[in-house]
């Protein structure tokens, strides 16, 4: 059944890849769409209130500077919130929030929203109000998935212009993310998951007197509000503690399906929405036949290794759909699991912490996903230049010394952060004193899946680690912050460059981007990255576990 439910996923999301990312090409590009008569007066309101010149477009310095002000003013209007969510009005009780909101932990989930990360260094039903998750929460669920859509569309825009300076107008691309793509959907699967059980009320927790005695308190709240934004922005922070495991945010195996396509539809789409851009629709599709590929590998290895494991499992979803739902958040930038990844046999995890590692490249974040994976290509497409004496191209766009250098910050960024903060907590005697079960390789894992999630802006853990702790909050904060901004600035910066050059004419040296042999020159370039930057790391977590069994 658990390989019927992955085939039957990846059938609805290549069944929805097209229309969405022809819908997703008009959105961006300022054509019409069948929802215009509806939204087009609302974000023409908000043009007229914010002072937003439509006609205006930003240079790349310019669209990265709007979007880290952006950034940072969200950071920060969460951060105060949290600071005061003490004296906001309605529940829960102040007696159910017993988690205190110090200014390191606020100060770290304020960044960690800001930046679609929604790492959780707390539970949620005993520390945050309703109010908090509603105005604060689910606003940068919105406003942070909209920034990263809008960050990956004029990365696009700078490979398909010609002789241009502007990658079009960051504030633009914000509202039309918002109003044309994750508010509409968000409100019919909110109200999906409202049908299907998930509470949207503001209801007091309620006490329940169990078989043998004591009184087990339930608790309540907006739930729907949030959990279907937080898949389809791809943040991934959840209501409750144990996120898409509790039956309030993810009651039936059919939320649970339609959660994981909510997830990946809209990356899926982009590769397809990216070809029309470009106007060669074959190398979207390419694009979105590696993301395949690697999808069903990744989905396999964990699949075997996970088989008949039951430990840290929902009955209700079973293996198989634990599995699917591990791998799909894994591979994006959305951390909502429905199982205890800590109880995952080695090779599962090996799987999962890698797909954080590679940076979102399979249905991965808003935008980040495709910019991403197209880095990795440029990779294979420099080393193949070298190799013939060719100076290597994309799309008629030439990759000179400044682009390769370009190229190969983003793909040294993740390794060299990621690896000095878990050397750094390894090294330390009181962080590791976080490790509350286990020490030696699965320890070590641990301490390497905090750090992974982070960069990748993912958020999932696995839960063995203790991370409330200012060591933590602050380095996680780094990680967060270097993944979501440093990354995004490397990327406007090369899609800056390619878009000031013109398209130099295809000859039969130039390299076809539309073929099968292109698709397996990325496919290659993304386990040479790996195995480059990451096998001797993962040497020591969970394949030295896996060879001590």
């Amino acid at each position: 059944m658990g390989w019927l439910e992955a085939a039957l996923f990846l059938v609805v999301l290549l069944a929805l890849a097209k229309p969405l990312g022809g819908y997703l090409f008009r959105v961006f590009e300022g054509q019409p769409t069948f929802a215009d008569r509806l939204l087009r007066p609302i974000e023409s309101a908000i043009y007229r209130l914010c002072g937003i010149r439509v006609d205006r477009e930003m240079s790349p310095r310019v669209y990265l500077a709007s979007f880290a002000l952006f950034g940072l003013l969200g950071t920060l209007f969460l951060f105060v919130l949290l600071c005061v969510q003490r004296w906001l009005p309605g529940g829960p009780d102040a007696r159910f929030l017993t988690t205190p909101m110090s200014f390191d932990l606020a100060a770290n989930t304020a960044i960690s929203f800001a930046t679609t990360t929604t790492w959780q260094a707390y539970a949620g039903e005993s520390t945050l109000r309703y109010l908090t998750q509603i105005i604060g929460l689910v606003s940068q669920n919105f406003l942070a998935g909209a920034a990263g859509l809008a960050v990956g569309v004029a990365f696009m825009r700078g490979i398909a212009r010609e002789r241009s300076a502007t990658l079009g107008n960051f504030w633009v691309d914000l509202i039309r993310g918002t109003l044309w793509v994750l508010l509409p959907l968000s409100v019919v699967g909110s109200l999906s998951l409202v049908w299907r059980g998930v509470p949207a009320n503001f209801s007091p927790y309620i006490a329940a007197h169990t078989l043998e005695g004591p009184t087990q308190w339930i608790a309540q709240g907006p739930v729907a509000a949030l959990e279907f934004i937080k898949n389809l922005g791809t943040n991934g922070g959840g209501f409750f503690n144990v996120n898409g495991a509790h039956p309030y945010a993810n009651p039936t195996p059919l939320t649970n399906f339609v959660s994981m396509v909510a997830i990946a539809a809209v990356p899926a789409a982009l590769p397809i929405t990216f070809g029309q851009m470009i106007a060669r629709p074959r190398a979207g599709v390419v694009l979105l036949a590696v993301m395949v590929v690697l999808f069903v590998v990744g989905l396999a290895v964990a699949g075997r290794a996970e088989a008949g494991n039951l430990e840290g499992k929902e009955a209700r979803f079973g293996v198989g759909s634990s599995v699917l739902t591990a791998v799909v958040t894994s591979n994006g930038a959305t951390g909502s699991y429905n199982s205890m990844h800590d109880s995952y046999r080695p090779m599962a995890v090996f799987v999962l912490v890698l797909n954080m590692l590679l940076g979102e490249i399979v249905f991965g974040g808003l935008g980040t996903g495709l910019y991403s994976l197209i880095m990795i290509a440029l990779v294979g497409i420099v080393v193949a230049g070298l190799m013939i004496g060719r100076t290597p191209e994309y799309l008629g766009k030439t990759i000179r010394a400044e682009e390769t250098r370009l190229v190969a910050i983003y793909t040294l960024l993740t390794p060299m952060v990621v690896l000095v903060l878990t050397a750094l907590a390894v090294a330390t005697t009181a962080v590791r004193a976080g490790l509350q079960i286990n020490t030696g390789p699965h320890g070590f894992t641990e301490i390497l899946f905090a750090y992974a999630s982070s960069m990748a802006n993912n958020g999932q853990s696995m839960a063995g680690l203790a991370v409330n702790s200012v060591f933590y909050n602050v380095t996680t904060a780094v990680a967060m912050v270097t993944g979501r901004f440093g990354l995004a600035a490397v990327a406007l910066l090369l899609a800056g460059r390619f878009s000031s050059q013109g398209r130099v004419p295809t000859t039969a040296g130039s390299l076809p981007c539309d073929t099968p042999t292109f698709g397996a020159l990325v496919f290659g370039s993304v386990v040479l990255t790996a195995a480059l930057c990451f096998l001797p790391v993962l040497a020591l977590g969970p394949i030295v576990e896996r060879l001590q069994r």
